[in-house]
């Protein structure tokens, strides 16, 4: 019982270190650091975000920063867009870490022809 429980634990870990994978229909989201041009609709704010107080210690940096920016993606995709103007990036860390815990990225999601 205890080995079931405790191979159940380590692979919620490990899982839970991997970057959020980005959705199908979220793979031609681009996020870009200026204003879109052209033809675009404004259609609101999202926000991606990976981490926290159980496994942002055992997540990499890389992998914080990847799955952040996947999450948004996949906000963004949901909303309908295909172009975010990202805004701002925050790294978080925990008084006991040695790195970052938490990463967050907020940006503005637009349709584009």
């Amino acid at each position: 019982m205890f080995k079931n429980i405790f191979i159940a634990s380590v692979a919620l870990l490990i899982a839970g270190c991997s970057a959020i994978q980005v959705n199908p229909e979220a793979q031609q989201v681009e996020i870009h650091v200026e204003k879109p041009t052209g033809v675009c609709k404004q259609l609101g704010e999202a926000v991606g975000s990976q981490g926290g107080w159980l496994t942002g210690d055992y997540t990499s940096d890389k992998n914080l920063m990847v799955g952040a920016r996947n999450d948004l993606r996949n906000s963004a995709a949901a909303m309908g867009g295909n172009y975010v103007w990202l805004q701002q990036t925050n790294n978080s860390n925990s008084p006991s870490s040695r790195g970052t815990t938490s990463t967050t990225v907020i940006g503005m999601v637009y349709r584009c022809q």
